[in-house]
């Protein structure tokens, strides 16, 4: 038996007309934030950045592809990796069939990660994606952005993240917190298994973290104008927004996804 309130339909709808007024509210304070990312000053992008695509090698502005604006997914599939994060993978299933609509209204939609080329190339055949992706490897890109640490920072005590500095780079915020504590209280070791499906460990796959940033070209130059990480990124997960409105919403204690190709293996 269900242990949820239940109610007549009268009842229902007088509750959710209440909902409604909440959601409204919610939708006018986000259209308000829009307004106010669009605000943000913009920083002109004076730094030469070089990156490899499918169409040879290519520069910031290149990136743009002929549009004004440019947004990056910054999807963490590092040098040393030999498959792109799980949770990247399912952010960028929501990305094909949004590019040829970016793509119509002057904004390019791409991603960008360090490892080379032809490894991003070979994951995006697997997975059946289409959306242009490029490499910067061997580029300063991901870490003037943010999202890549050395070595040496990691062992200082971390680097900044989601324009903080904690003791260590959190990956996906509030859920990496929650498989710490399992690991804590002695059980299996999520973290090292997240790692592990990426082909390395953990403290080499946290040298690269997700993000997106916005830029626009004006005049021949290039501008950075917003960014975003961690939980700045949950309205680009397609599947979370289905959830938030499904019975139990994200019912989840951990991280539960596996890329799309792994589910029937489970």
């Amino acid at each position: 038996m269900t242990k949820h309130m239940t109610g007549t339909r009268k009842e229902w709808l007088a509750a959710r007309l209440e909902l409604l007024k909440a959601e409204k509210e919610l939708t006018r304070r986000s259209d308000e934030l829009a307004r106010r990312r669009q605000e943000l000053p913009w920083v002109r992008v004076d730094k030469k950045y070089q990156f490899e695509t499918d169409e040879g090698s290519a520069s910031l502005a290149d990136l743009f592809r002929g549009r004004s604006q440019l947004l990056i997914y910054h999807f963490m599939f590092g040098p040393d990796y030999t498959a792109g994060c799980p949770s990247c993978s399912a952010v960028a299933d929501g990305f094909d069939g949004s590019v040829v609509h970016l793509a119509n209204h002057d904004v390019t939609l791409m991603v960008v990660s360090r490892a080379p080329l032809a490894k991003l190339q070979a994951y995006k055949r697997r997975l059946g994606w289409s959306f242009p992706w490029a490499s910067s490897h061997g580029s300063e890109f991901n870490y003037d952005f943010g999202v890549a640490y050395t070595e040496e920072q990691q062992q200082a005590g971390g680097a900044e993240y989601n324009f903080r500095r904690s003791p260590e780079v959190q990956g996906t915020g509030a859920r990496i917190t929650a498989l710490r504590k399992l690991e804590e209280a002695g059980k299996e070791g999520p973290l090292a298994e997240i790692a592990a499906s990426a082909g390395t460990d953990w403290a080499t796959f946290t040298r690269e973290a997700p993000g997106m940033s916005a830029f626009v070209l004006e005049d021949g130059v290039v501008y950075h104008t917003y960014s975003a990480y961690s939980r700045g990124l949950d309205g680009l997960w397609g599947m979370y927004q289905w959830l938030d409105r499904a019975p139990r919403g994200r019912n989840e204690s951990g991280i539960w996804w596996r890329r799309h190709d792994e589910y029937a293996k489970a």
